[in-house]
């Protein structure tokens, strides 16, 4: 494409006055992955700042830089172009460059602190019912389908601009027409999605975490209700105060949902089991029964959210109720695993003081003790750490607290954090470093009737450990466990 016709898109100044004559061959943003034509963007890394090596930039190859920083350009030949937002540019002109008119997909984005991978996977069930052929990216990869594709990308939950606009060509390319994705607060602030127009946004709920990264609350809020100017319609928690904030500044058309009563998809006379929710939804003036297959308080929201969803996809809502009442769990999301102590265990990804909360609550109703295993993540916001120890045993009849990722920190300061928000409580508790350990204190601990909920790591398949990457599931840890059970 030629440059002048890409730039076309976006505000930019020639600061070194070079012809703009090249046809752009790529997009770039990795000087090791420079390839001879493209246009390559510096956006500052941790370790490399390609703003101090324009001249070696060109030498690999790139026909033209586009930077939003002070660059060193002496000698450069090739035009260096200044814009406002590096990362926005690369988001719109991404778009502009790879993704046809003919491959455009329809897209729902979901994002918020907790649910937004369960009401990703509630979502791709009602579509798939309405039979969409639909892919889901997100926390636990891209699937299709159901299907899980190996593709990898560098980021936790959203991936990178480029990445993610080859996954949508992949898709587009096996007749993929809806994809429902997970929308981090981080990929907002970093205008990663900056380009793309989504049909549905969902907002699940905004609690305490990622300040290390956003600061305040208010900047976490402000960066996720920029999904909400990228989309035609908004489905929006009513109950959570954020949202509630999100409903009045929305420019985008806006459906709620809750169990409030100005909620348009309110659930009312819910109630909860081990093995899931029962509740009536109203909507206008109908009520609908709804059985969900996947216990706890989150599932009514979720399921709420995807309800809300579907119907602004007009989806029919008899189709919609079809798809929640078969729903599998989600792997590491209230993910029930079958025993023979007659115990409940639930294995949840809850690492948030508001999601370990409400993990707890939701199966309180139908428990004679809760046992709750959780730790906290190194390298990561250690103001929650605490929070989250005061709410485990304000909530729990019995904690033991662990290892989560504790990545380059001390497994132990950060389980002595947590301990000054337990000890606050009268819970009684332990502490240990070795993740199997609690898990199987736990498990010995509990009798018929209880509930032992291992939280924080959900369907992760790993310990990080001083920049080590060990294999450990929680899941397959509960299962060995029980196996041997003649042993607790």
């Amino acid at each position: 494409m030629n440059i002048e016709k890409l730039l076309k898109h976006i505000k930019y100044e020639n600061i070194n006055g070079a012809k703009l004559s090249a046809e752009i061959t790529a997009l770039c943003d990795d000087t090791r992955k420079i390839t001879k034509g493209c246009l390559f963007f510096c956006i500052k890394g941790i370790r490399v700042d390609p703003h101090k090596m324009i001249k070696e930039i060109e030498e690999k190859g790139a026909a033209a830089v586009l930077t939003d920083n002070e660059a060193d350009i002496t000698g450069v030949k090739i035009p260096v172009l200044r814009t406002d937002n590096t990362r926005s540019a690369l988001s719109v002109l991404a778009v502009k460059f790879y993704y046809h008119q003919d491959e455009l997909l329809r897209l729902i984005g979901i994002t918020g602190t907790n649910g937004k991978t369960s009401t990703s996977y509630f979502t791709e069930a009602l579509l798939i019912e309405a039979g969409k052929r639909t892919a889901v990216i997100g926390t636990v990869g891209v699937k299709e389908n159901g299907r899980d594709l190996g593709i990898e990308f560098t980021t936790a939950t959203t991936p990178d601009t480029l990445e993610l606009i080859d996954i949508f060509k992949k898709l587009a390319d096996m007749a993929v027409d809806t994809v429902v994705m997970e929308v981090s607060s981080h990929s907002l602030a970093l205008n990663k999605v900056e380009g793309l127009s989504f049909k549905v946004g969902v907002f699940t709920n905004l609690t305490q975490d990622h300040l290390d990264f956003h600061e305040t609350m208010e900047n976490y809020f402000d960066a996720k209700a920029k999904l909400f100017n990228l989309c035609e319609y908004g489905v929006i928690n009513a109950d959570d105060e954020w949202g509630k904030k999100l409903i009045k500044i929305s420019a985008c058309k806006t459906l709620t949902y809750g169990i409030s009563p100005e909620c348009d998809f309110r659930a009312v006379n819910i109630k909860y089991s081990p093995d899931g929710v029962n509740y009536e939804l109203k909507y206008l003036e109908s009520y609908v029964d709804v059985y969900v297959p996947v216990p706890g308080t989150f599932t009514v929201y979720n399921s709420l959210a995807a309800i809300a969803a579907g119907f602004a996809l007009n989806i029919p809502l008899g189709k919609i109720i079809s798809a929640v009442s078969k729903i599998k769990p989600v792997p590491g999301r209230i993910q029930s695993i079958p025993n023979n102590k007659k115990i409940t265990i639930i294995v949840d990804y809850a690492h948030t003081p508001d999601s370990l909360r409400a993990i707890i609550n939701s199966v309180r109703d139908f428990s004679k003790k809760v046992i709750t295993v959780f730790g906290c993540g190194g390298d990561r916001d250690n103001t929650k750490r605490p929070v989250m120890g005061e709410i485990a045993g304000k909530f729990s009849d019995y904690c033991v607290i662990t290892s989560d990722n504790p990545r380059s920190e001390e497994p132990m300061d950060i389980i002595n954090q947590i301990e000054t928000g337990i000890i606050k409580t009268n819970c009684p508790f332990e502490k240990t470093e070795d993740r199997r350990q609690a898990i199987y204190s736990a498990i010995s601990r509990a009798e018929e009737g209880d509930t032992v909920i291992i939280a924080g790591k959900g369907h992760e398949d790993y310990q990080e450990i001083k920049g080590i990457k060990h294999h450990f599931n929680d899941a397959e840890v509960v299962r060995e466990i029980c196996k041997a059970g003649e042993s607790i």
